[in-house]
């Protein structure tokens, strides 16, 4: 995501020039800002070449799916600093069965599973008396977010389970299953800088993955977040650092994985503890947009240029007091079919609100929706409730045709 051109964000005053592939409405009209659009995001040679080209000092790579990929490999030997880690250390994301196995190798507390690639076998363990009574499902694969299914009841898990592994609701991702235990309690979301030595932690946030308020009705990317949670306690977060963030690293290296690059752990806080539910290998979207807003305004590039040379020990990462909440603006019918090309009509919001853009681009000189998630919507506030009445007075000069978002962010 990016912001709006309205806006400059200046968590990068030394940077000379942003190269954007492909881009969006938002980095459209950003002052020293390019979008390319005829370099496809997967053609990694090409991606080089152009790097190269452009005498790029950095590459930041954001998308799930190249990070899953492997594009870090691809400029490993180019000279330009990438940050995103290895194929091998990404596959914590890009494989459920992978994460759920090392979390159980290295001892790195996550609720009891089983992992499954034949429907038969997966239908069995549904029909097992013995099987706890409420579960989760997630596909092996990347799937956009959406790929975890919270059934209320076993008839709804058979349906889904059938829906993933015999229609292919999410193609290939789907062909293997991870069916696990439903954890209770309350989620959070942890970002971890790492260079391969050294790590440093953003405070915790906490998103909401249901479309509904009230957390209610299908999964998606996320629809909003806020930061710092104010139940997480600094011996909650020392034991999650000692139990979870320190022994994943660990592990990692020890399976010739050095993570380089930001690692997002979700997280549950349970009765017996705090238990893993989620690894992904890159910034968390809709986290990040908060995490930006909590960060002082310093050259954050250095911070992403040090992690790729081993150097994050020798900057800091300053987090500036107070809480911060974004908002997710999602176009009608999202997370399933939705709506694309409605007009999008930007009017002035609140100084202290960034309006960042995801799918949306310019088409005949008209802003338009392009995406399932259109906006992310976030301020910073001296309390958690300035912070979210902040975010929602921004929502309110964005306009397009059945835009929806929740209405209790941050509540919980």
């Amino acid at each position: 995501m990016s912001s709006l051109p309205t806006k400059q964000f200046k968590l990068f005053p030394f940077l000379e020039h942003v190269y954007v592939v492909p881009g969006n409405g938002g980095t459209a009209n950003l002052q020293d800002v390019s979008n390319i659009e005829d370099v496809a995001a997967n053609d990694y040679q090409r991606l080089v070449s152009l790097s190269k080209q452009l005498r790029v000092g950095l590459v930041v790579v954001g998308p799930d799916d190249a990070i899953v990929d492997g594009i870090a490999d691809h400029f490993k030997d180019s000279g330009i600093p990438c940050f995103a880690p290895s194929k091998e250390a990404a596959e914590v994301e890009g494989s459920k069965t992978y994460a759920k196995d090392f979390m159980r190798k290295f001892d790195i507390p996550t609720a009891k599973y089983r992992n499954f690639d034949r429907y038969a076998d997966a239908q069995a363990y549904l029909d097992d008396e013995s099987t706890n009574s409420r579960i989760v499902i997630k596909v092996d694969g990347l799937a956009a977010g959406k790929g975890v299914v919270l059934p209320v009841d076993r008839a709804e898990a058979h349906q889904a389970l059938k829906g993933i592994m015999l229609s292919g609701k999410f193609g290939s991702a789907g062909n293997s299953v991870v069916i696990e235990d439903y954890l209770d309690g309350d989620e959070i979301s942890v970002l971890t800088l790492s260079d391969g030595r050294t790590t440093k932690t953003f405070p915790p946030s906490q998103d909401h993955k249901r479309i509904y308020d009230g957390n209610k009705g299908p999964n998606t990317g996320g629809m909003g977040v806020y930061s710092p949670v104010p139940f997480g306690s600094h011996d909650q977060m020392a034991e999650i650092d000692r139990k979870i963030l320190q022994p994943t690293f660990e592990g990692l290296k020890a399976e010739g994985r050095p993570f380089v690059g930001l690692l997002f752990t979700g997280i549950m806080l349970t009765s017996s503890g705090p238990k893993v539910l989620e690894y992904n290998a890159r910034f968390g979207d809709p986290e990040t947009q908060t995490m930006m807003m909590l960060l002082s305004e310093d050259d954050f590039a250095a911070i992403l240029l040090a992690c790729t040379q081993g150097r994050l020990d020798q900057v800091d990462l300053n987090i500036t007091p107070g809480f911060a909440s974004n908002v997710v603006i999602a176009a009608g019918g999202y997370p399933e079919k939705y709506r694309k090309g409605d007009v999008v009509t930007l009017n002035d919001y609140p100084p202290d609100v960034q309006v960042f853009h995801a799918g949306t681009q310019y088409e005949n000189g008209m802003l338009k929706t392009a995406g399932g998630r259109v906006f992310s919507v976030a301020a910073r506030g001296a309390t958690l409730e300035e912070a979210v009445a902040t975010a929602y007075k921004g929502v309110e000069a964005i306009q397009f045709e059945c835009m929806f978002y929740r209405k209790d962010i941050g509540t919980r």
